[in-house]
């Protein structure tokens, strides 16, 4: 036997320290424990498979560590989700992680999964096909990618569980790439069961466990599915404002000032002084129209160190956010970003139907709806219908989120529509460089948009006067020297503009019906959460 060449104990004159001799424990106990798993796993090896001559000792295995040493090997890979009936007798490769495997005497079911996309796998015992083959394949762990040789047959009834429905592989070689460890914070399959799913025993994963070990969480066909749909919120956004003249600019994120004039922002070290990161890139789109940029719009993160512990606020998410000139009046720019908003809730129906399905799957929620054009209301309407329904607002006062969920409620009884617009908010309740409503002092040329009941985009007519600007930063309280560049860049002629920034995030959680904002954010930044 070898000697176990383990460091010795620091020593603090002939005894060894507390630290040391910890530290000697554990590992003799991590010793002895593997030494007691292999006699175990000896004692469980039937002699004849050990013994007798191995037929397929080269057609499984682990591989040895990929470090492009080869530049090109003369193997095909096929994608999970190409198999179908039509390949039947193709042998062919697949790489994908290892989802499930049961061993029944002499033979071996697997699935393999690659992405959202599932398999099942037979290997049988045969002329070529060894049981110490069958063995190794039964004891690979789950998760752990795999390399699989397969011939591609037909099933005679489909194969409920798994996403390949009408075929199945038969087992050629198979090689281990890369092994998962045995013990998994999770697993997958709990992670992706149906929500209410009472069928077996049911054991939920809850938040702070799928957050903890996102990249596993990321794995079930439902995570996978939401941030396609993500991915698709943030092309239809582009491809839209792109078809509509728009120019796509890239914004700073760390400022002299507070973006909305506010407290609630992050202070980095800056050299010897201090900086700010965004909020928004509120003042950089409208200066890009003051050097006549005309339409821009910006995909790009946003910070509010806010410490709101809600389900749909994050301290770092991505602003859609967009900025137009207009001609006579701001409508013109709400209208185009109803528009867009209409455009884009059709291109995620459309062409996104199998993603919004495999959601679906495990979260259960209603379509959602819209109307083309999509329909506005105003702020006093709202009163109005809040008011019908027991609830009381100020002239001056902004929509509390409980107002705001039942207003969705009303408007969606009413007119049946998920999303809609509501125009002239209160002037006391938006940001300095809002232009007044002229016919009325105490409301302002803004509006929110609404997708069930809660606000996903917030804008308004700008001030695009040096002067009028000025006064109304001082009414606010701000340092107009702080902001003095902004203010600037409307001294020298700038067109009347309006725009919004929409929060990315909420669009998705939102169209999708979910309820919680950290289901669609990949890596979300809370309060309480700054890993992994």
């Amino acid at each position: 036997m070898g000697v176990d060449k383990a460091a010795p104990p620091a020593v603090e004159g002939n005894a060894p320290s507390k630290k040391a001799l910890k530290k000697s424990m554990k590992e003799a106990e991590k010793a002895a424990k593997k030494a007691e798993h292999a006699a175990k796993r000896a004692e469980q090896e039937p002699e004849s498979v050990t013994n007798e001559e191995d037929v397929s000792k080269e057609r499984y295995g682990l591989l040895k560590m990929i470090q492009s040493e080869d530049a090109h090997l003369e193997r095909k890979y096929v994608d999970i989700k190409e198999l179908n009936s039509n390949r039947v007798d193709q042998l062919l490769w697949l790489r994908g992680r290892l989802h499930t495997s049961r061993a029944k005497g002499k033979q071996c079911f697997i699935v393999i999964r690659q992405q959202s996309y599932t398999v099942q796998g037979l290997i049988a015992v045969n002329e070529r096909i060894s049981k110490q083959m069958i063995k190794f394949i039964s004891n690979i762990t789950k998760e752990s990618i795999i390399d699989v040789e397969a011939r591609v047959v037909n099933v005679p009834t489909k194969i409920e569980s798994c996403s390949q429905k009408d075929c199945e592989v038969h087992i050629e070689q198979i090689f281990v790439v890369s092994a998962a460890e045995p013990q998994l914070p999770l697993q997958i399959e709990d992670a992706a069961r149906p929500e209410g799913d009472e069928s077996g025993p049911t054991i939920k994963v809850n938040q702070d466990t799928r957050l903890d070990n996102r990249v596993l969480d990321l794995r079930t066909p439902a995570n996978q599915a939401i941030f396609r749909v993500e991915a698709g919120v943030c092309k239809l956004f582009r491809d839209i404002l792109d078809s509509k003249g728009f120019v796509e600019i890239h914004t700073p994120k760390m400022i002299s000032a507070a973006s909305e004039g506010g407290a609630n922002v992050f202070t980095v070290s800056y050299f010897k002084g201090s900086a700010y990161l965004a909020q928004s890139p509120q003042l950089y789109k409208q200066m890009a129209i003051a050097a006549d940029f005309d339409r821009v719009y910006t995909v790009g993160a946003v910070f509010r160190a806010e410490d709101s512990n809600t389900h749909r606020h994050l301290t770092e998410f991505v602003g859609l956010d967009l900025e137009m000139a207009f001609k006579h009046h701001y409508h013109e720019v709400v209208e185009v970003i109803g528009q867009m908003f209409t455009d884009l809730f059709r291109g995620l129906r459309d062409n996104y139907a199998d993603e919004i399905a495999a959601v679906n799957q495990q979260y259960k929620v209603e379509p959602f709806k819209f109307l083309d054009p999509p329909l506005k209301l105003e702020f006093p309407e709202a009163v109005k219908l809040l008011a019908e329904a027991g609830v009381t607002i100020g002239d001056e006062d902004d929509l509390s989120t409980p107002d705001e969920k039942l207003l969705g409620k009303l408007v969606k009884a009413k007119y049946d529509t998920d999303f809609y617009m509501l125009d002239k908010y209160p002037l006391a309740v938006r940001p300095f460089y809002t232009m007044p409503d002229p016919n009325n002092p105490k409301y302002s040329n803004s509006y929110d948009m609404f997708m069930r009941g809660e606000e996903i985009i917030s804008g308004a007519q700008r001030i695009h006067d040096a002067q009028y600007l000025t006064e109304r930063a001082k009414h606010h309280g701000i340092d107009i020297e702080k902001i003095k560049a902004y203010i600037d860049s409307f001294r020298y002629g700038c067109p009347p503009h309006a725009g919004g920034g929409i929060g990315m995030e909420r669009v998705v959680m939102l169209y999708l019906g979910l309820d919680n904002i950290r289901k669609v954010s990949m890596f979300p930044r809370d309060p309480k959460r700054l890993t992994p």
